[in-house]
């Protein structure tokens, strides 16, 4: 990864003069079930996906500026209309960017797991985030979470069951992987090597 070249061009978009939270139907061109996408690394899951479904509106957070610019970049190459790229903070912009029930699903994928004590605030699916990530989904929206950190996925299928997380398996239970599923790159090296993703396919409940 490290002999990817840092692209010139951000991976912004231009919010200053427009309203708050942005016209997600104008900024593609097209209405569609809006998806976020936390934390896309160098985006293998986000580009196939996008690809294989392209009447989703995606938007795909990203801190680090050369994963994120690569994966723009490579979007643009590929001509994913359908996907926009982020080189932000999700945790501080994710409130402000998306309308309370505007998201129709929310993926995050094998997480920073913060091994020490100290560093765990650092976390980004914390409870208070998890509340404001509940809020932000539509009525029976979904919640794609997954990890290879079996401490972690413990920790986070408790926070988001009990946020209000419907799951549909069961309290406490992980789900197996579907067929079809999209694995990012990360999970495609773990696929082979039979190391376990700890899943979750969670809803926020209609009623």
């Amino acid at each position: 990864m490290s002999r990817i070249p840092l692209r010139p061009e951000p991976a912004l978009l231009e919010f200053d003069n427009g309203p708050m939270p942005p016209d997600w139907k104008h900024i593609f061109g097209f209405s569609g079930p809006l998806e976020l996408e936390i934390g896309c690394g160098m985006g293998g899951f986000a580009l196939a996906y996008c690809q294989a479904n392209p009447h989703v509106p995606y938007v795909a957070f990203e801190w680090r500026k050369k994963y994120a610019r690569e994966v723009r970049y490579r979007a643009q190459k590929r001509q994913l209309l359908n996907l926009q790229v982020l080189e932000l903070d999700a945790r501080r912009y994710v409130p402000l960017l998306f309308a309370p029930q505007s998201l129709a699903g929310i993926h995050l994928q094998f997480p920073d797991p913060w091994w020490k004590t100290a560093h765990q605030k650092r976390a980004v699916l914390l409870p208070s985030f998890a509340h404001t990530l509940f809020s932000l989904l539509a009525p029976g929206g979904f919640f794609d979470f997954r990890t290879d950190v079996e401490e972690r996925a413990d920790s986070i299928i408790r926070i988001l069951e009990d946020t209000g997380f419907l799951n549909p398996l069961g309290k406490g239970l992980f789900h197996p992987r579907p067929e079809n599923d999209i694995p990012s790159s990360r999970e495609q090296r773990y696929l082979i090597t039979g190391q376990p993703v700890y899943r979750l396919q969670l809803f926020k409940p209609r009623g």
